[in-house]
């Protein structure tokens, strides 16, 4: 599409573009719409050309809005006579309620109407991280301080989606992004250390590989993946003695399969816990081990498996996790949306059940083409 159109709401709040967006331009010809919504389309060109609907969005839980932005940008680039619907809109980030109207568009039917389960499609998805993501950064302050999350989601979907989930879990209260594609719209870079592969190249030396990591990147802060060897506090504890200072933090991320050495090591300490993956008790002993030698200034970054209800009886138990990083869970699509017409003509018109809900938080959205 050649049209360009830089949105703003009420002329204050800039909102991400069609110019943040790769939309796929067969959305314009319906190759990604339902098809009985393009039948429809045709019909109401053929059989009701002067008809004006209002159509309205919701949902059915409390969740953290996402994905308007996205949606105007696709009514405006693909909607005929985009210019002259009238679009009323809740913001990104917005705390929602259960069948609050979120999104309304109004104008002829056939101008828009085969968007309707696009729509839907990125409400529900953006929603949905955003919300997973904004309910396990709560969870990490369940102790009184404010963990930090990482979004560790880009194996665990197709790639294409890691810019919209990357966004989505910014909204949502993220703090750092794995992928540079994840922090695409809005302008930033991905963060991380080092994987397996790095420590596998050195022959499973993590020392070695720490001391080549360094040597790449001196700028970065230095964090080292202990897990590789199943023995996080004999590894933390080398890397620590020799970077002392340099070292910043080690990260554990213990397959859920696995019991770590020091478990094996001293078998007396099992028996009233489930010592596979990361555990409170590694973590607990891997600060003590940190601490006794002087490395209070190393932080624990956790990851693998972590989900709202991991870290949550992690915080209650005061386990001394600094960084949570989460992946699979926060992909969970909890939320679906639905768009429905509702007034025809003026007048209201709309499935059983499914009345106009006005709601006084939307704002008028403007655009300059």
């Amino acid at each position: 599409m050649e049209k360009e159109i830089g949105l703003k709401l009420n002329g204050k709040i800039e909102r991400l573009t069609n110019k943040t967006f790769k939309f796929d331009e067969r959305i314009e010809t319906g190759w990604f719409s339902a098809v009985y919504f393009l039948k429809t389309k045709e019909i109401a060109k053929q059989k009701r050309p002067n008809n004006e609907v209002v159509m309205q969005f919701f949902q059915k839980d409390h969740a953290v809005l996402c994905g308007t932005d996205e949606a105007i940008a696709l009514i405006h680039t693909f909607a005929d006579q985009s210019d002259q619907l009238e679009i009323f809109s809740l913001k990104d980030g917005d705390k929602i309620s259960p069948f609050e109207t979120v999104l309304t568009i109004k104008g002829p039917y056939q101008s828009f109407g085969f968007l309707e389960g696009i729509i839907d499609g990125i409400l529900a998805r953006r929603t949905s991280v955003a919300t997973n993501v904004y309910q396990v950064v709560k969870a990490g302050r369940t102790s009184g301080k404010q963990k930090p999350v990482m979004f560790m989601g880009d194996r665990d979907d197709h790639y294409t989606q890691q810019a919209g989930d990357g966004y989505a879990a910014f909204i949502g209260g993220s703090t750092a992004q794995a992928t540079h594609a994840m922090n695409e719209w809005w302008g930033r870079t991905g963060i991380g250390t080092m994987p397996h592969a790095l420590i596998q190249l050195f022959e499973g030396d993590v020392v070695e590989a720490a001391k080549a990591y360094r040597d790449v990147y001196p700028e970065d802060e230095l964090t080292v993946l202990v897990d590789y060897n199943n023995d996080v506090i004999t590894d933390s504890l080398k890397v620590a003695h020799e970077f002392k200072d340099e070292l910043k933090g080690v990260r554990l991320d213990t397959s859920g399969n696995m019991v770590d050495k020091y478990f094996l090591d001293n078998q007396h300490l099992m028996g009233s816990f489930d010592p596979r993956g990361v555990n409170p008790e590694l973590v607990f002993a891997l600060r003590h081990a940190l601490d006794e030698e002087g490395f209070k200034h190393v932080k624990i970054i956790a990851s693998g498996g972590f989900t709202e209800e991991k870290i949550r009886r992690f915080e209650k138990q005061n386990v001394p996790v600094d960084i949570y990083g989460v992946g699979r869970s926060l992909l969970d699509i909890k939320v679906g949306f639905t768009g429905d017409s509702v007034i025809l003509d003026g007048k209201p018109q709309s499935k059983f059940g499914r009345q106009y809900n006005p709601n006084p938080r939307l704002e008028k959205v403007s655009y300059n083409a």
